[in-house]
């Protein structure tokens, strides 16, 4: 018998009118720490509509679910059921043991976790404006020094902001209105204090100072002083999930990106910076350095903004209005100019599908760096050998991964789905992932027809595990399951046959990508967009593949001219249509989770199977 402990959730609801149209705010707590539940979802079943709590666990009930039949479902909690009143209520739900993700379980999280991960309060109130940042980067001492001038407008009236900068660098000072402010250190936090009140909605500025000698940490580095083959200084940067606090101080989260970014970058004058944006110029500042000059004219993710120092060549084209720069080692310029002219293909393809390139002010550029790739927005990092492949390998094994070179097309895809459409959250980095993943599949399909994407895609199964959800804790420092990549990219393969149109398809996430252009979105957002452009509650499909890490199986049996099917899942109301070839032509059934028979004149396993190329699903043919 499963043993339970029960924590309860309080659900306090409360009044308040806005824009003439009453609602109800719905706040999730923990009774026993009186903290907020962040990440629940709440539905009403068949309705296009899905909503989450926000980091303070609240959920804004809009006035047309009042009287209706809403389901919650809280991570590790039992789901609850309810019919929303003005009244005040209180709701709980059961913790089950039984559904705490054994993977995650194992889980834990330090309060250095929460303070990078969690949208903390002095996060929330303030939103960001614009970062300068303009600094020195002695390379033959591996040394940096400067400062980042931070405009940030107050939400709410407060004394105190918080800034990241990692413990190991110094803080020289930090100035406001020429004055030097207190601060204080937790970890890699900064809580910064201001002698009087800051009025919400108004805009500030601060002079933040510092130097230190970064760490190397992380997947690629973090930031590496490194030496070309000729024994040239290369230095560069790599910060997505060690966070771009390692080098320069900045609001290190995603929900909040600046408008718009200065980076100026002194270097010694035989080297040449690249960064973000739009290139200014540069300038002698004496001393044997050279300062080069950037302008980001759009909003970007902090883990984005790069150093790239070394000797680099540098040559051009355009695709429209927009332009595309090289930057290369010189003596890797031939091979660069064969292999870079997969971009204009690769890029046109990307409009085509996806809109209009996002960032056309600051242009498009592949900056070589010694490590494989990153998505930095306009300044995309290129370390991939100038061959195709994955570091020169089949990277799907089905023979097609050979004939592109994955890291243009993958890191480039994050121009539309990370840079541009961004995840709120690091546990929603599927947003990022799992949509870039599936952007390769486009590319193929664009450049080879519909039946090599397919199997390209369909070759990513053999790297899936389905051992954990592919949305992972929220409000901690942790990066989600590789699954996020390569189960979301056929997820969205699923999601495309599910839909069977298309032209509605190739229009749908065309229109994804710019309606949320510059935006920093949830998963309950996506799934909203779809059923609202759908007109169909596609969130039990959603949840399945997102939520929970086993995949829908399709239960079947042959019974004289008749087969019967249903779906095992987690969610108990997942009800996908599936296509099946039934003597080599494709149908639909519509299974549900309960027993249905359709017709099959003498169906059997030779003539009768589900298509699991274009759904990503398991089968099960039972007695």
């Amino acid at each position: 018998m499963a043993k339970y402990h029960f924590i309860f959730l309080l659900a306090i609801i409360a009044l308040f009118r806005c824009d003439q149209q009453r609602e109800t705010i719905i706040t999730l707590l923990d009774s026993n720490t009186n903290t907020p539940i962040e990440g629940a979802i709440l539905f009403n079943e068949g309705s296009t509509l899905v909503l989450r709590s926000d980091v303070h666990g609240a959920i804004s009930l809009p006035s047309t679910l009042l009287r209706e039949k809403l389901t919650i479902h809280a991570k590790n909690y039992r789901a609850l059921q309810f019919v929303a009143t003005m009244a005040t209520d209180t709701l709980q739900l059961r913790f089950d043991a039984d559904l705490v993700n054994p993977v995650e379980a194992k889980m834990a999280f330090t309060r250095a976790d929460s303070l990078r991960g969690s949208y903390g309060p002095y996060r929330a109130n303030n939103d960001l404006r614009t970062y300068d940042l303009n600094i020195k980067v002695d390379v033959a001492n591996k040394y940096l020094s400067g400062k980042n001038t931070i405009q940030f407008t107050m939400l709410k009236e407060d004394n105190r902001i918080q800034i990241d900068l990692f413990a190991n660098m110094a803080i020289d000072s930090i100035l406001f209105e020429g004055k030097a402010l207190t601060y204080s250190r937790e970890f890699n936090a900064v809580f910064i204090d201001f002698p009087t009140t800051l009025s919400a909605g108004a805009t500030y500025s601060i002079d933040f100072y510092y130097s230190g000698y970064p760490k190397e940490a992380g997947r690629f580095g973090g930031l590496v002083f490194s030496e070309d083959s000729l024994g040239n200084p290369w230095v560069f940067t790599a910060c997505q999930n060690i966070g771009a606090s390692l080098w320069w101080p900045n609001k290190d989260q995603q929900p909040d990106e600046v408008d718009s970014m200065l980076i100026h970058v002194a270097v010694p004058s035989e080297l040449t910076d690249v960064s973000n944006g739009k290139f200014l110029g540069k300038e002698d500042i004496g001393d044997g350095y050279t300062r080069y000059n950037w302008k980001v004219h759009y909003p970007i993710n902090n883990y984005s903004v790069a150093l790239n120092i070394g000797k680099y060549t540098h040559f051009s084209e355009k695709l429209g209005g927009v332009a595309i720069d090289y930057f290369v080692l010189p003596y890797h310029l031939q091979a660069a100019k064969r292999q870079f002219s997969q971009v204009i293909p690769m890029l046109e393809c990307y409009e085509k599908h996806f809109g209009n390139y996002p960032f056309p002010r600051d242009g498009f550029k592949l900056v070589e760096v010694s490590y494989a790739g990153m998505e930095h927005q306009s300044a995309v990092a290129y370390g991939n050998g100038y061959q195709n492949g994955y570091l020169g390998r089949d990277w799907t094994g089905v023979g097609i991964s050979d004939k592109f070179d994955f890291i243009i097309i993958h890191e480039s895809g994050h121009e539309w789905f990370g840079n541009s459409v961004s995840a709120n959250d690091v546990s929603d980095a599927w947003i990022h992932e799992g949509w870039t993943t599936y952007a390769e599949g486009v590319y193929v399909e664009c450049q080879f027809g519909y039946e090599s994407a397919l199997k390209y895609l369909n070759g990513y199964k053999s790297k899936i595990h389905n051992k954990e959800p592919i949305i992972g804790p929220t409000a901690v420092n942790n990066w989600p399951t590789i699954d996020q990549y390569f189960k979301g990219a056929l997820f969205l393969n699923t999601l495309r046959h599910v839909v069977d149109d298309d032209a509605r398809w190739w229009d749908l996430i065309r229109d994804y990508s710019e309606h949320f252009n510059y935006k920093n979105i949830w998963t309950v957002d996506v799934i909203t967009y779809f059923n609202n452009q759908l007109n169909r509650d596609l969130r039990p499909i959603f949840e399945q593949y997102l939520y929970y890490p086993d995949l829908p199986v399709l239960q079947y049996k042959f019974e004289e001219n008749q087969v019967r099917f249903r779906w095992m899942a987690n969610v108990n109301d997942f009800n996908m249509p599936v296509q099946v070839r039934f003597n080599d032509a494709l149908q639909f059934i519509r299974p549900t989770t309960q027993w249905q028979t359709q017709s099959f004149q003498a169906a059997s396993n030779e003539n009768w199977q589900v298509a699991t190329d274009l759904f990503y699903v398991l089968t099960e043919q039972v007695n």
